[in-house]
């Protein structure tokens, strides 16, 4: 059964409509060599990037350098940014691409560490006692029991607040497979919360 995404309160869209309209501007503006407008786009949609690689890639460890790698893409092809469609959704497309590159560049040339009880020393490096800091894991923990594709979809739609159309551009399938990836990692997510 496939169902549709509740209902985003018109308040909120219209602020996120408002705030895609205007990093989509700053980008039109920075490609017309603004330097004050580059620093608004950056600003203004680092947090999205960084969260959405940060569900993407499984070595937490390279999510900043990912999520700078992106912007750097972004900045070069900035010329080529024609504004129809938003920045957020063009960016979060690179950010895409720059994971898939780093799974390829990682996958060519695995990293491994000779030192002593490397496991040890991240579980001792990971923070404890931090509000919310047990919602996210096991957050994280129901997150990677969904499939890559449905994780992507159920991330773009219900965490980062895109529209379908908007993550079917971003990931590169038809709207009604976002629909359905949706659903189903919801079913998937109730079923594993039960």
């Amino acid at each position: 059964m496939i169902t549709s995404a509740p209902p985003v309160p018109a308040d909120l869209r219209a602020r996120r409509e408002s705030a895609d309209a205007s990093a989509t501007a700053w980008a039109l503006a920075a490609r017309a060599g603004d330097a004050d407008a580059v620093d608004h786009f950056v600003r203004a949609l680092h947090r999205d990037v960084l969260r959405y690689v940060s569900h993407l890639c499984a070595d937490p460890q390279a999510v900043d350098d990912l999520a700078q790698e992106t912007f750097l893409r972004a900045l070069g092809s900035l010329h080529r940014f024609e504004g129809r469609s938003s920045a957020r959704v063009w960016l979060l497309s690179i950010a895409r691409r720059a994971v898939i590159d780093g799974f390829r560049h990682t996958a060519a040339r695995p990293r491994r560490y000779d030192g002593p009880d490397w496991q040890a020393a991240v579980e001792r490096a990971q923070p404890r006692g931090v509000p919310g800091f047990d919602d996210g894991i096991v957050l994280l923990d129901l997150l990677e029991a969904l499939s890559a594709e449905r994780r992507e979809a159920f991330v773009l739609t219900q965490m980062l607040g895109l529209s379908y159309e908007e993550a079917a551009v971003v990931s590169g399938c038809p709207v009604g497979t976002v629909r359905s990836r949706v659903a189903r990692a919801r079913a998937a997510l109730v079923r594993l919360v039960v």
